[in-house]
């Protein structure tokens, strides 16, 4: 097997790797795609109508893995603190989201829903009313960190597919 053939498939597992990391809490999505981008312009192997990946595109992807990973940390924070939740239906929503995994993506956004509004409800002794609306910006920042992950890592992979062949 030619060794372009395997920096491709090398490249295009790990930004397989990286949308799977974009949904599953633990692997970090985005700098896996990244890492995949790479590797694809170290061996010389990227490119795309006899151009080469440039390091421009590169970097720019670097700052937007970057700002994406930060975004990751401190949107589903500041959608919890908006809607008037504390730290615990933060915890509570990562929790929820972990233990739904185990009932595919579904339960994943129902896991994080539901972790958050018990840790309101439990652990911050809130109200029903005002442990729902907690819960509910906590999932939605967690969502939208996740959906930032998501599109940044599927963007990679679609310059990693168009860079490998």
């Amino acid at each position: 097997m030619p060794m372009e053939t395997v920096i491709a498939i090398i490249a295009i597992l790990l930004g397989v790797i990286g949308i799977a990391g974009s949904i599953i809490p633990g692997l970090p999505g985005p700098p896996v795609s990244w890492v995949g981008m790479l590797v694809l312009y170290i061996w010389g192997s990227g490119t795309h109508g006899g151009h080469p990946m440039t390091l421009t595109l590169l970097l720019v992807w670097l700052a937007i893995t970057i700002i994406v990973s930060i975004l990751d940390y401190t949107v589903p924070s500041y959608f919890t603190k908006v809607t008037g939740g504390s730290k615990y239906g933060g915890i509570g929503a990562g929790v929820g989201l972990i233990a739904g995994m185990i009932f595919t993506p579904i339960g994943m956004i129902l896991g994080a829903l539901i972790g958050a509004f018990v840790a309101e409800l439990i652990f911050a002794k809130k109200e029903l009313g005002a442990s729902l609306k907690s819960a509910l910006g906590a999932f939605l920042g967690f969502m939208c960190g996740m959906g930032l992950k998501l599109i940044s890592a599927a963007i990679m992979m679609y310059d990693i597919i168009l860079y490998a062949f």
